[in-house]
C-alpha cells in the first residue's frame, strides 16, 4: 500500500511538472515580411524597378507562406510615358516541415502580364538550406492545358566581414510544353544570375548594389527574336533589403 501510494504522488507530481504543462499549451506563432530585393535596374528598355517580397506566419512545424516578386519600367523608352508593370507574380503556400532546416510546400501561383493572358498554377515544393549553407527554392507548377514549369533557385551567403555580405544567386526555368500564347517553348527556357553586394546598416536593413543577368534558351530565344526581343542583358542594380 506504501508502495502504491508513492507511486501515485509520483504521477501527480509528474502531471503537473512545468515541461508537461508547457506541452499542453498551444504552439507559439510568429510571423515575419521580408522584402528580400527591392531595387532600380538600368535595362535596354529604360529604368525597371524589381521586387522580391515574401511573408510567413505560423509555428515551428506548419507555416502559411506568401511571396511577390516581378518588374516594373520606371522610364519607359515609348510614347506611353507611364510606368507599366511588365509582369508580376503571386503566391500562396502552406508549408510543412519534414526534417531540420528542410519543408515541403503546397500552394497556388498567379501570373499578372497586362499585355498577355494571365496564368493560373498550383504548386509542389521543396525549400531548405543545402549543405555548404545553399538555400534551394524548387518548385513544380502546374497549369492549365497540361502546361508545366520545374524552377530551381539556389543562392548564397559570403560573409566578409561583420557587415559586409556578398550574395550569389541563380535561378533557372523548364517547362514540360510548349505555351504559345506566351512566346515560351519547351525545355530550358531561361536562367537568371545575380551578384549582390549589401552594407547590414543592422541585421533587419542593409542597402547593397550588384549585377543582374538574364538570358533565354531554345524555342523560347527563337520566339524572342522572332518578336524583336533580346534574348540576353546584363543590369547594374542598386537596392534595398529589409525585414520585419
Amino acid at each position: 500500500m506504501k508502495r502504491f501510494t508513492s507511486l501515485l504522488m509520483l504521477v501527480g507530481l509528474s502531471a503537473t511538472s512545468p515541461a508537461l504543462y508547457a506541452m499542453s499549451e498551444p504552439p507559439q506563432r510568429f510571423g515575419r515580411v521580408m522584402v528580400d530585393q527591392l531595387e532600380a535596374r538600368d535595362s535596354d528598355e529604360g529604368r525597371v524597378m524589381g521586387w522580391e517580397v515574401g511573408a510567413w506566419y505560423g509555428g515551428d512545424i506548419n507555416k502559411l507562406f506568401f511571396s511577390s516578386e516581378g518588374e516594373r519600367l520606371m522610364s519607359p523608352e515609348h510614347d506611353d510615358e507611364r510606368p507599366a508593370t511588365e509582369s508580376a507574380e503571386t503566391r500562396l503556400a502552406w508549408s510543412r516541415a519534414f526534417a531540420p532546416f528542410w519543408d515541403w510546400q503546397l500552394g497556388v501561383r498567379r501570373d499578372w502580364q497586362p499585355d498577355d493572358p494571365n496564368r493560373d498554377w498550383a504548386s509542389i515544393g521543396l525549400q531548405g538550406v543545402a549543405p555548404y549553407q545553399f538555400e534551394m527554392d524548387t518548385n513544380l507548377f502546374i497549369g492549365e492545358d497540361g502546361l508545366t514549369e520545374l524552377r530551381v533557385e539556389a543562392e548564397y551567403e559570403l560573409m566578409l566581414t561583420q557587415k559586409w555580405v556578398l550574395s550569389p544567386s541563380l535561378e533557372a526555368s523548364v517547362y514540360g510544353k510548349e505555351d504559345e500564347e506566351l512566346r515560351v517553348g519547351n525545355g530550358l527556357t531561361r536562367l537568371e544570375a545575380g551578384l549582390r553586394l549589401r552594407y547590414e546598416i543592422r541585421r533587419e536593413i542593409a542597402p547593397y548594389i550588384g549585377v543582374h543577368w538574364e538570358k533565354r534558351y531554345g524555342d523560347t530565344a527563337d520566339l524572342a527574336r522572332a518578336s524583336g526581343e533580346k534574348t540576353e542583358q546584363g543590369m547594374l542594380v542598386a537596392g534595398l533589403r529589409f525585414w520585419f
